[in-house]
């Protein structure tokens, strides 16, 4: 018991420091807090630039809500509780394979490091976004799931912080669900999984912002916000009711797997639940609601 109180104790003192040079220490191209910064003004500057929705307002319905969801799902998160929790997850999981002679290692398919970079980090972006996608299925399944994705599907007016309104359980269920097949593959550097980690940022960013881009024929690989849009929709026909587009960078698996839906241009369309009237609209009460809801 004491090792794992140590792992805890660590990880919050770990994570603090780092926290605190990611803010003061600007010294590296993949530093996660100037990086977010960065994106999120890029792809805001576009929104001013080619408004899809003309008459959608600078500072949109729940902006500021969105902007404090956005630094602390990416960043607070990580230090009440999600660093701590993961550390401590990885450690029972390799002491429990340790009493029968195996460890995560054991399950590695191939070293990465034997590969070329270049499909080294083909390879983690594939696995990772499909079993994020699957997740994302199930976040619309599971009715007990359903209700903390609520939280981002109360979306009401699109732009890009929106991307990142989600409940604090939400990343707990995709990085269980990521944590072994990353582990068959693992052995990169935190570097290599900064460049995709950047890139999913801001292909996030730009589904959920106010722009009608589709990217042509490179649609039916990266998901977009013409896309997108759609997945947020209240309304959908009977055969979709559990939802539609679940990609989260790429459209390539909503395609494949016939889950994609862009029936028209759905720039006006409304968005939420039904019963999205009576859901919470402040933050706290909004990471309450799943805990205190029934299904």
């Amino acid at each position: 018991m004491e090792k794992y109180i140590d792992i805890i104790k660590n990880s919050y003192s770990g994570y603090w420091n780092y926290l605190k040079n990611e803010i003061l220490l600007q010294n590296h191209w993949d530093n996660y807090f100037y990086g977010l910064i960065a994106i999120s003004l890029l792809v805001w500057l576009l929104e001013i630039l080619f408004p899809w929705r003309k008459n959608q307002s600078l500072f949109r319905k729940d902006f500021w809500l969105d902007t404090f969801y956005m630094f602390f799902n990416f960043f607070l998160l990580n230090l009440i509780v999600f660093i701590a929790l993961s550390n401590t997850a990885a450690a029972l999981l390799n002491d429990g394979l340790g009493l029968i002679g195996l460890s995560i290692s054991s399950f590695q398919l191939f070293d990465v490091d034997n590969l070329p970079k270049w499909l080294g980090l083909l390879i983690f972006f594939l696995v990772s976004d499909f079993v994020q996608w699957n997740t994302h299925r199930l976040l619309h399944r599971v009715p007990w799931l359903w209700n903390f994705h609520k939280v981002h599907h109360s979306v009401k007016e699109m732009g890009f912080a929106a991307h990142l309104r989600y409940h604090w359980m939400e990343p707990v269920v995709y990085k269980s669900l990521l944590y072994i097949p990353i582990a068959i593959i693992g052995g990169f550097d935190a570097q290599d999984v900064a460049i995709v980690y950047f890139f999913a940022i801001a292909i996030g960013h730009l589904n959920h912002a106010n722009l009608g881009w589709d990217y042509g024929i490179l649609k039916y690989i990266f998901n977009n916000p013409k896309m997108h849009i759609w997945h947020h929709a209240k309304e959908l026909p009977s055969h979709v009711r559990f939802g539609v587009n679940y990609g989260l960078t790429l459209s390539l698996w909503d395609y494949i797997f016939k889950t994609s839906y862009v029936p028209h241009n759905g720039r006006d369309i409304e968005l939420g639940f039904e019963g999205d009237e009576h859901f919470p609209k402040d933050f706290l009460h909004q990471e309450l609601y799943p805990l205190k809801t029934k299904n």
